[in-house]
């Protein structure tokens, strides 16, 4: 569940958060997140008693979960009329973005401003480029793992692996965030009056950029241990040709470094959990989790798993391709010559 967070998830007995409560009790939820509407008039006007301006108030306040439209304001010119409206929903309520865009519909010359509008104007910027990024990063990151080991399906399978892992963690967040399963174990705190069952399940949403931030920093920290792992395996392939045995002995290479590395990290991504900001959390609860497998059940079992499986098809690379990829090497240099290493690769036209 997307959306923007607010200060009712904020620390219980803090500031922030009594100050929100006492607004949302007193004067309504929609009253922590008002919407700045700005019409431009098709004529000059007045005063706000004209019956344009008294039009645009009406048919505001008749847009569904608008609770109330305060006074109009004129400028100086008289061609465009402030209004706000209160909504009958807090800000980080998914309905709140939808009052927005009923708003915007009333007209092309009505503008919507305010803490709502604009995060769901960057939300929707967000998420509509998410996709090209994504697809993006994990092309070059194809690109670049065929240049340095010369296996079109290596590269391919490494790239996606690292998809895995970013979906252990937008699922984790999905489990304790969006559900409220574990939420109250990662600190968040329920309003007072809340039941059981809420308290229980108590959901707190996402903001929109936290998807796309933890692609970035997941992917790269993915494709790290991916580049160890490969680095050992491609090494002892190269030695003496045999794909079951290199896969172990690079396992074994690197198992220690990446599970000690990863070890760190986790440790690190779970410390950002007893941080009182809940978007902190959103990234701790993502990152620790996702790293942990992705050096566990990834690393350990599923990227050797289909090593073995795929057998010699790892290393194989057509011969037009090898000719045309440039002689690179992970370590700085060649462990053995050219002849030698088209020989344990297994080419075809």
């Amino acid at each position: 569940k997307l959306g923007p967070l607010d200060d009712g998830y904020g620390t219980q007995g803090s500031e922030g958060r009594r100050a929100f409560e006492l607004m949302s009790v007193g004067f309504g939820p929609g009253s922590t997140g008002p919407l700045i509407v700005v019409a431009e008039l098709p004529q000059q006007v007045r005063s706000t008693k004209d019956p344009l301006v008294d039009g645009l108030a009406r048919d505001l306040a008749d847009v569904r979960g608008v609770a109330h439209v305060t006074a109009a304001k004129l400028n100086e010119s008289g061609r465009s009329v402030l209004f706000q409206a209160i909504p009958d929903y807090a800000p980080s309520d998914p309905r709140a973005l939808e009052v927005v865009k009923d708003v915007r519909a009333l007209s092309p010359n009505v503008h919507v401003g305010g803490k709502v509008a604009a995060l769901a104007d960057a939300g929707d910027r967000i998420s509509g480029r998410t996709p090209l990024v994504i697809g993006v990063v994990v092309l070059l990151s194809a690109l670049l793992l065929l240049l340095a080991f010369r296996a079109p399906v290596v590269a391919i399978k490494a790239a996606l692996m690292n998809l895995v892992s970013l979906g252990a963690a937008f699922g984790a967040l999905a489990l304790v965030f969006s559900i409220g399963l574990g939420s109250r174990l990662v600190g968040m705190d329920p309003p007072a009056m809340a039941s059981y069952v809420q308290q229980l399940f108590f959901t707190v949403p996402i903001e929109s950029y936290v998807p796309l931030m933890l692609f970035a920093v997941l992917f790269g920290l993915s494709m790290d241990y991916e580049v160890f792992l490969l680095t050992a395996v491609r090494q002892a392939y190269l030695t003496h040709g045999d794909n079951r045995r290199a896969v172990a002995e690079g396992l074994g290479s690197t198992g220690r470094v990446i599970t000690s590395a990863a070890l760190i990290m986790v440790a690190v991504f779970v410390a950002f959990i007893a941080y009182p900001d809940p978007l902190v959390k959103t990234f701790g609860v993502g990152l620790a989790v996702a790293i942990a497998v992705d050096a566990t059940i990834i690393r350990g079992f599923l990227v050797p798993a289909t090593m073995v499986l795929l057998g010699r098809l790892n290393w194989w690379c057509p011969r037009w391709l090898d000719r045309l990829l440039p002689n690179l090497s992970v370590e700085g240099h060649e462990e053995e010559p050219r002849q030698r290493r088209e020989e344990a690769l297994v080419s075809n036209t």
